[in-house]
């Protein structure tokens, strides 16, 4: 089975972030196929590249790059969404005159089309909100 995920929450109000990851992993151990993961509303932070987890914390972002690294799973950020919370891609940040692209490898900015595109290429659509 073809699966795409949306991530709405971010790691440090919600325990979506988390949680999708666990049923990715799980998915993925059942035999079944991770399409494209898209972060959305806040959960577009788990890309910024300049959060950093305190000691002795999870670091979710890192885990879901390892994830994606791993099973050859897209980690798509929807542009609107990042812009509004100041994740940028390299081109985001040339555009609007900023310092520098937060977005953390592999995760890369796409718009929401990707994310339809992702709805009609699955089986089946599970979302983790906030």
């Amino acid at each position: 089975m073809n699966i795409s995920i949306a991530v709405h929450g971010d790691v440090a109000n919600s325990e979506s972030p988390s949680l999708a990851l666990r049923f990715a992993r799980a998915a993925v151990a059942k035999g079944h196929r991770i399409h494209r993961v898209f972060f959305y509303h806040a959960g577009v932070a788990v890309a910024n590249a300049w959060v950093v987890q305190p000691q002795g914390e999870t670091d979710v972002a890192a885990q879901w790059a390892e994830f994606a690294e791993r099973h050859d799973v897209e980690l798509a950020v929807c542009i609107a969404a990042g812009l509004r919370r100041g994740v940028l891609s390299e081109e985001d940040a040339e555009r609007y005159g900023r310092a520098g692209s937060n977005v953390k490898s592999p995760f890369r900015v796409v718009g929401l089309g990707q994310w339809v595109d992702a709805i009609a290429e699955s089986d089946r659509v599970v979302t983790f909100t906030a």
